[in-house]
């Protein structure tokens, strides 16, 4: 069985998008519900020093959009990074989750083996695509998204583990 770069990523990206948009849902229902202001939770961070929620499903939808952009070797959309709510949150992962999926799998034909430029405050980085995708795009996409179910389960949000994959199918 060969995996294409396409499979690696795009459906990969989809997937945890959607489960952290329910996840969101279910922060933001429990807010209501226990009647307490859900920005509480959109503040919120797992040490001072780390980012709040927020920020936390800012770059995860950042992760997941310039992930793709590089190995496609296009520009990627630009956001402002100025949500404040949830409803707002969840116009960002909707706005990624649909640039995903203008991607088909011939626009990432052979990425495995482009050069994927990275310029970091430390640095330009130079990666192979396949380096790219499986040692940097994909662990900091689920860096943030664990950080993000981290930080809501830390503030008593219920979520389990099925919550954080999504449903079997």
């Amino acid at each position: 069985m060969t995996l294409s770069v396409y499979q690696a990523s795009v459906p990969v990206f989809a997937r945890g998008l959607t489960n952290l948009r329910a996840v969101l849902q279910k922060a933001h229902d429990h807010a209501l519900t226990k009647h307490f202001e859900p920005s509480i939770l959109l503040s919120s961070r797992l040490y001072p020093d780390m980012h709040p929620l927020t920020r936390q499903v800012q770059i995860a939808s950042d992760a997941a959009k310039f992930g793709i952009a590089r190995l496609a070797g296009v520009e990627p959309p630009k956001y402002e990074d100025v949500e404040t709510t949830f409803d707002e949150l969840y116009a960002r992962i909707d706005k990624t989750l649909a640039y995903l999926q203008g991607f088909d799998a011939a626009q990432l034909e052979g990425s495995e083996s482009r050069t994927v430029t990275l310029t970091v405050p430390s640095g330009k980085h130079e990666f192979k695509g396949e380096v790219y995708l499986l040692h940097f795009a994909l662990p900091n996409f689920f860096f943030h998204l664990t950080t993000a179910y981290a930080i809501l389960r830390h503030n008593g949000v219920e979520l389990g583990k099925f919550d954080y994959l999504g449903r079997m199918s």
